[in-house]
């Protein structure tokens, strides 16, 4: 029953994760196209009046007229209705923080653990998790203070501590895990920037316009500043939201440099959005990001197995090696804890049923996804067997 129970807490938290994040991607995506597209006023009155850029849009069937204000309106009060854009950005990250602890938290020793990669307790391993998340954010803010005013030179280390968390991660958690964490760090570092800056400082402004004052740019710049980086890191994070699917990704012996690669490319595409939106889009920059993904499919590849030396295995060979490494999870009534029904409705309890999900059993096999944080220990010698049984398959 607790198992069962955990798989809703796990369902309902991941779909209010999905709902709210779309809600504050689609909201940053819109103000950094709105902000990226300002025109100069045509109208005389309304620089006056301290617009300072606008944007004709056609909607929903009518034409919009946003008008931006950089100091606020002049000789005229601001408006009460204000919308502010955070709580989209709280509530996903609080979401994703439920279901982390939910899935990687209370299921440590299936999904946050590898054994093969460092043996660690569940308190340790969950102490790593929660210290990469909080230390990532406290080292970022420090690196932006510092570095104030050198935008190329912080955005580079930026991406190096990135890069870098992911080398670790992989040295100290299971592949999943690693790639999780980097985007939970990465999501942590982006709702951090709504919280502590970027809300903030437009709470200050908004004051400082409805006491008449000139509002001082100081916050407007920083949170300017935020904004940027938080639009680079959505198509990473969007990514590592999804890489659980695909374990070719993760599972590699170099996942965490597959990683930097496919960030880097979602950051190239994104910047020829960003620039898109001002008219001076470079064609170069989603070339790039298309060889880059492109070099990761070749280099994912998987090997082919040689029949030849491997000799003939049998159905019944595989079973034995299923039954002793997956049916406890892959079985009509699971004993593997933490588990009330098979992962996927996948049932591997018979030579018929294994045969008939040869396809499914052989890629997660190869790709090390399978068993989860291969908490039963199958061997590479196992795997190996199970490559060359579905190959034999595939030519028959």
């Amino acid at each position: 029953m607790e198992a069962y129970l955990l798989d809703w807490l796990n369902l309902l938290l991941r779909w209010l994760h999905f709902v709210a994040g779309v809600a504050w991607i689609g909201a940053s995506f819109y103000f950094v196209m709105l902000d990226s597209s300002l025109r100069k006023p045509a109208r005389a009155q309304d620089t006056e009046r301290g617009v300072t850029g606008e944007l004709w849009a056609v909607h929903g069937g009518g034409v919009y007229q946003s008008q931006k204000f950089l100091l606020g309106p002049v000789a005229e009060p601001l408006s009460e209705h204000l919308h502010w854009s955070k709580w989209e950005a709280y509530t996903t990250w609080m979401s994703g923080f439920g279901l982390l602890v939910v899935v990687y938290w209370f299921g440590a020793s299936s999904y946050l653990i590898d054994s093969r990669v460092m043996p660690l307790s569940v308190t340790g391993a969950i102490a790593i998790s929660l210290g990469v998340i909080v230390a990532g954010w406290i080292f970022y803010d420090m690196l932006c203070r510092a570095l104030r005013g050198s935008d190329v030179l912080l955005a580079s280390i930026i991406f190096v501590l990135v890069a870098a968390v992911a080398w670790g991660l992989f040295q100290l958690l299971s592949a999943r895990a690693a790639y999780l964490h980097v985007g939970a760090m990465m999501g942590t570092i982006m709702a951090a920037n709504v919280f502590f800056h970027i809300i903030p400082g437009q709470k200050r402004i908004v004051a400082q316009m409805r006491a008449g004052e000139t509002p001082d740019t100081e916050p407007g710049i920083v949170g300017k500043q935020r904004s940027v980086h938080n639009t680079y890191f959505t198509l990473p994070v969007l990514f590592i939201m999804i890489s659980n699917h695909y374990p070719m990704t993760y599972s590699h012996q170099h996942g965490w440099l597959v990683l930097v690669f496919i960030m880097l490319a979602g950051v190239l595409i994104r910047q020829y959005f960003v620039q898109r939106h001002g008219g001076g889009a470079q064609l170069a920059l989603p070339a790039v990001a298309a060889v880059l993904l492109l070099s990761m499919v070749w280099y994912l590849s998987p090997k082919a197995v040689d029949t030849a030396t491997s000799g003939d295995v049998s159905t019944a060979r595989v079973s034995g090696i299923i039954a002793t490494r997956c049916v406890a999870c892959h079985a009509s009534h699971p004993t593997q804890p933490g588990f009330a029904e098979a992962p996927l409705g996948l049932v591997m309890e018979t030579p018929e049923q294994i045969t008939t999900n040869a396809t499914r059993i052989a890629t997660t096999v190869q790709s090390r996804y399978m068993p989860i944080g291969n908490l039963t220990g199958m061997t590479d010698a196992e795997r190996a067997v199970v490559a060359a049984w579905y190959a034999q398959l595939q030519q028959q």
